[in-house]
């Protein structure tokens, strides 16, 4: 089994549970404080790994050029963008249609990976992302009653409009990280991907916790006590948030970053999983459906 495989399965399931501990959070923080811990409180974590790696283990440090200042910056704030749209989808009633649509990510992760770089994938990976994809947006439509002229009416809502904006955000953001990690390369005495991922995390949240702290302090300066008094807990996602992203820029150095997100749609089947066996909720076909489509989609990801 190729490494990326068991990386980004695990990554995906960090993030899982990464997304329970911030809804936890949400009941005691604002969105966002609750989103700021991802970053704010991943950031003494981020900086371990380096530290484990350059001081520890004796890996060389990269030398960060241009053209990696140039990818980090726009994957980090395409990040925080995407997770923002994400957020203020939720308010909709029809919010889960909205999700649907930011599910596209690995599709258009694909296309913006072709636009920019001219970075192509063969024709299984995009029959593998294509029936994935439609299996993660038939669990998240699932229990939303659906009507012909409901779905048509949904096509043009700012719904399905901002939720595909997250999804190619996020698209954006995956192809930039993978970018800014090779970029790197150049500098090292031979390509080291967990180096070239960690130093990429480093940097990358380092700035996002600094720009969204400006922001907190600029517009909820109040919220800052909430966060400091949650730091328990905040802590918890800090780490797993970081492992998680370590793990992320790992595999999106070996892989395509259109490849890596298809395969994270296993992610869904962890929340799934999660939402049966825990919190015992009744399951219906269109679900079933979803779940078996996912599956068929990594297992074509994985063989083809």
């Amino acid at each position: 089994m190729e490494l990326w495989i068991p990386i980004t399965v695990a990554s995906a399931f960090l993030q899982n549970m990464r997304s329970a501990l911030q809804k936890h959070l949400r009941g005691r923080l604002s969105t966002t404080g609750a989103t700021f811990v991802r970053f704010g409180y991943g950031v003494p974590f981020a900086l371990a790994y380096m530290a484990i790696l350059h001081w520890g283990l004796g890996r060389p440090m990269p030398v960060p050029n241009l053209s990696f200042l140039i990818w980090a910056v726009a994957g980090g704030f395409a990040q925080i963008g995407a997770t923002f749209l994400l957020v203020y989808i939720f308010a909709f009633r029809n919010f889960a249609v909205g999700t649907a649509y930011s599910r596209t990510e690995p599709a258009q992760a694909a296309l913006v990976a072709l636009v920019l770089v001219g970075e192509t994938v063969t024709a299984g990976t995009v029959i593998a992302i294509a029936i994935s994809v439609v299996g993660v947006m038939l669990i998240s439509v699932a229990r939303t009653e659906l009507t012909p002229r409901s779905l048509v009416t949904s096509v043009g809502s700012r719904t399905a409009v901002f939720g595909l904006l997250s999804g190619f955000l996020f698209g954006i953001s995956g192809v930039s990280y993978r970018y800014a990690s090779l970029s790197l390369a150049p500098s090292l005495p031979a390509p080291d991907p967990v180096v070239q991922a960690g130093y990429t995390l480093m940097v990358v949240i380092v700035m996002q916790a600094v720009a969204m702290l400006a922001w907190i302090i600029v517009r909820e300066r109040r919220e800052l006590q909430q966060i400091a008094a949650a730091w328990r807990p905040a802590l918890l996602v800090g780490f797993v948030g970081a492992t998680a992203s370590f793990g992320w820029f790992t595999a999106m150095t070996l892989q395509p970053a259109a490849v890596i997100k298809a395969l994270a749609q296993v992610e869904m089947l962890f929340t799934f999983a999660s939402s049966v066996f825990v919190f015992k909720e009744h399951i219906n076909r269109l679900e079933i459906a979803g779940c078996v489509l996912i599956v068929l989609g990594i297992l074509a990801l994985v063989l083809i």
